[in-house]
């Protein structure tokens, strides 16, 4: 079986929607906050899902190739937020000021506010949850290392079908 532009994007279409879902159970069913950046890294899985949509729509008129270049710079950029997320956790990075470890010490009127309610933001530096000692966004770095891979193996795919298409002869390619 060829792989079709429908194909691989029907494929796209449910990594993403397992991705995003687990993220959105983790946060509903098994109640853990996410954080100012494990947020951001749910845009490039909601972007895939939208294209593969509108992909699933067009059908065979997108080239499997730009479908697939598209698809690899949208997990390219999931996997470059997903690496400073775990290097924030290993405080290889700085995080965002709104979520990292504070000093304890109220600069603002707001962190004042923040520290008198005790409601103070989700930390980025701090896993709430791992597994096989490994963060969410440590699988998300995982998940989107391996959708650029396959991204990456689509255009190759792409790439080599259509020149063969269009330096075959009519009628045999």
């Amino acid at each position: 079986m060829s792989l079709t532009t429908r194909v691989f994007a029907g494929f796209v279409l449910i990594a993403s929607a397992v991705v995003l879902g687990t993220a959105l159970l983790s946060e509903y069913w098994g109640r853990l906050a996410p954080c100012e950046l494990c947020l951001v890294q749910r845009w490039p899985w909601a972007t895939a899902i939208v294209i593969s949509l509108i992909v699933l729509l067009v059908g065979a008129r997108a080239p499997l190739s730009w479908v697939a270049l598209v698809f690899a710079i949208v997990f390219a950029i999931s996997m470059v937020l997903a690496f400073y997320h775990v290097g924030v956790e290993q405080h290889l990075f700085a995080g965002p000021t709104a979520c990292t470890a504070s000093s304890g010490r109220a600069m603002t009127l707001e962190q004042m506010k923040q520290q008198i309610l005790g409601t103070g933001p989700v930390r980025c530096d701090r896993p709430a949850w791992t597994l096989f000692g490994v963060s969410l966004a440590g699988w998300n770095l995982l998940a989107s290392l391996i959708m650029t891979g396959c991204c990456l193996a689509a255009l190759s795919h792409g790439a080599r079908r259509r020149s063969v298409a269009l330096g075959a002869p009519r009628g045999l390619a």
